[in-house]
C-alpha cells in the first residue's frame, strides 16, 4: 500500500477544539498555546473564529490574540470567518487566511447557522471575492460529510455539490468533516469514490471526530486515495454543540504517532506537542483524551 511522503496537518485546537469546550480562557493562556503548539512544529494553526463573542463566547479575544503572534513566512495563523463582519475583523487584524464554513446536510445547516446551505453559500461569495481581491487565502469547510444528526447518512453526492460549489468561488481546498464522528472506512471510501472522481486529492483534507474511535482508520484510508492534508486538535479538544454524544476532534498527539509509523514526514515533535497538551487540559480542568500521551507518560 502507498502512503504520501509528507502529510501537512492543520491544527484546529485553539478554534475548533476551545470553541466546543464549556469553559471559556483567556486571551493570554490561548495565545501561549498557539505559541506551544509552534513551537512543537505545527505550522499551520486555525486560531480563533471572528464571530460574536455573544453567541461563542468561547472565540472571545481573537483580535488580541492575533496581533500577539509573531509573523513569519512560514507559518499559517488562521481564523474562521463566517461573513462579512468577520472578515473585516480578520483583516484589521493582519490575517493572511481564513476559512468559511458550509454543511451537506439541510437540516444542520439551518439548525447551527439558521439558513439553507444555498443561503450559506450566498453569504460567503462576498467574503470569497473581497478576500482574494487582497491576496487573503481561503480555505473551506464542509460539515457533516458522513451523516448528520438530523438527516442520518449523507448522500456523497450532497457532499460533492458543496465542495464544488466552494472550490468554484475560490477556496484553495476543502476540508471534508466527519462532524459527528460516525464514519467508518467504508464510508470514507464511498465518499472519496464520488468526490475523487471531479475534485484532485490536492485539493481535499479531512476532518475526522473521534466520537466511535474511528478517525485514525478513516484518515488512513483517505492517505492511501492520496490526501496529504489531515486536521486534528492536541489532546482531543473539542466535540460539536448540536451532536448529542460527538466527542472531540482526533488528538493531534495521535495523528502523529500514527504518521511516524508510517514513516511519513510531518515536521512536528511529539514530545512538545504532548506538552503543550497538557498545558490546555489543566487550564480547561479537563482530562487530555489522548491515546498516545497516556502510553507514553
Amino acid at each position: 500500500m502507498e502512503y504520501p511522503e509528507q502529510v501537512r496537518i492543520v491544527e484546529v485546537g485553539p478554534r475548533d477544539g476551545l470553541q466546543n469546550e464549556s469553559m471559556s480562557l483567556g486571551v493570554e493562556t490561548k495565545t501561549e498555546l498557539v505559541n506551544r503548539l509552534t513551537a512543537s512544529g505545527l505550522s499551520y494553526i486555525e486560531v480563533g473564529s471572528f464571530v460574536s463573542p455573544k453567541w461563542v463566547p468561547q472565540m472571545a479575544g481573537s483580535e488580541e490574540i492575533f496581533t500577539q503572534l509573531p509573523k513569519g513566512e512560514n507559518n499559517t495563523y488562521a481564523a474562521l470567518t463566517p461573513n462579512m463582519r468577520g472578515l473585516d475583523r480578520a483583516i484589521e487584524c493582519g490575517v493572511k487566511e481564513v476559512a468559511v464554513f458550509a454543511a451537506a446536510s439541510e437540516e444542520f445547516s439551518q439548525r447551527n447557522i439558521n439558513c439553507s446551505i444555498a443561503e450559506s453559500l450566498e453569504r460567503f461569495t462576498p467574503v470569497l471575492e473581497k478576500s482574494l481581491d487582497l491576496g487573503i487565502s481561503v480555505r473551506g469547510y464542509v460539515s457533516c460529510v458522513m451523516g448528520c444528526p438530523y438527516e442520518g447518512p449523507t448522500d456523497p453526492q450532497k457532499v460533492l455539490n458543496v465542495a464544488k460549489a466552494l472550490l468554484k468561488m475560490g477556496c484553495y481546498e476543502i476540508s471534508l468533516g466527519d462532524t459527528i464522528g460516525v464514519g467508518t472506512p467504508a464510508d470514507i471510501e464511498r465518499l472519496l469514490a464520488v468526490l475523487l472522481g471531479q475534485i484532485p486529492a490536492t485539493k481535499l483534507a479531512v476532518h475526522m471526530h473521534d466520537t466511535y474511535g474511528q478517525a485514525l482508520a478513516n484518515v488512513l484510508v483517505a492517505l492511501q486515495k492520496g490526501i496529504t492534508v489531515v486536521d486534528s486538535a492536541v489532546a482531543g479538544l473539542g466535540g460539536c454543540p448540536y451532536a448529542r454524544g460527538a466527542s472531540g476532534n482526533l488528538a493531534t498527539e495521535d495523528l502523529v504517532y500514527m504518521l511516524n509509523g508510517l514513516g511519513i514526514d510531518h515536521g512536528v515533535n511529539l514530545p512538545k506537542l504532548i506538552s503543550a497538551g497538557d498545558y490546555i487540559c489543566e487550564k480547561l480542568n479537563r482530562a487530555n483524551t489522548s491515546k498516545v500521551r497516556h502510553a507514553l507518560i
